[in-house]
């Protein structure tokens, strides 16, 4: 099984416990997902001694302040190991009032422009920006050869065939656990076999309410998804690690 989106810097994990457990629950490999420069850095050399772990790179729109040339750079370098799969999380969050949407926007641009040139997919956060995320996309679509994923994907069937006409894939975590949570498993029940992927979005969004998520809950999210699209879980894992090589070629 695998962990499509997980955060390791700074979230109180214990290690090699935490890892231990993630290897023992069946979960072989996870992709450690970038939110800043620095915090991708210490996903890489968190990768380089841990089979099975692998990264993206880039810089969240919640801190895009200082966004330039430089930052460009430190992540291009980043890009070129050879366990950085994708660059990512990029994107929008407009949920705050005060989100600088104009700054959000420029840097998202520039990392699609960034991973078409370092021949890598992208990990796209997006919250309470649906209209513009799909604009973004149709502005950008000759840098999207490499592939989209839409990780916690939260917009409703209404709006898979929109993201869908960009080649996306769909990663779903805790959330299809919740009780309330109608909107994600109705997308969850639609999503193409091809395109759907499991994730946890660790440390958050536990299957169970009020604890600390891990990629060790893969199982019980894999398990759910299969339980809504009526199909064996063993089935369904299967599918989704063939779906993350083929997005992610470079864990194979």
């Amino acid at each position: 099984m695998i962990d499509v989106h997980a955060h390791f810097v700074d979230e109180g994990y214990t290690f090699p416990e935490e890892w231990d457990k993630i290897q023992s629950a069946g979960v072989r490999r996870v992709i450690l997902a970038g939110d800043n420069v620095a915090h991708t850095r210490i996903h890489r050399d968190f990768c380089k001694t841990h089979a099975g772990a692998f990264f993206t790179a880039g810089v969240h729109p919640s801190v895009t302040d200082g966004f330039g040339k430089e930052m460009i750079e430190s992540l291009k370098e980043l890009c070129k190991d050879k366990k950085c799969v994708a660059v990512g999380e990029i994107g929008l969050d407009y949920h705050y009032e005060d989100t600088d949407k104009e700054k959000q926007r420029s840097a998202f641009e520039g990392q699609i422009a960034l991973a078409y040139e370092e021949g890598l997919p992208v990990q796209i956060h997006s919250r309470d920006a649906c209209a513009d995320t799909l604009a973004i996309l149709k502005n950008c679509e000759r840098y999207l050869k490499n592939g989209i994923l839409l990780h916690c994907y939260s917009y409703g069937k209404e709006n898979l065939d929109s993201f869908l006409r960009f080649g996306a894939y769909f990663s779903f975590g805790g959330v299809a656990c919740f009780k309330n949570a109608k909107k994600v498993w109705e997308s969850v029940e639609i999503c193409p076999q091809d395109r759907i992927l499991s994730e946890t979005d660790s440390p958050y969004l536990s299957p169970f309410r009020g604890e600390k998520n891990s990629p060790a809950n893969i199982p019980v999210i894999v398990a759910r998804l299969a339980e809504i699209r009526g199909v064996e879980k063993e089935a369904l894992a299967a599918q989704i690690e063939e779906n993350a090589e083929r997005l992610f070629p470079k864990i194979k």
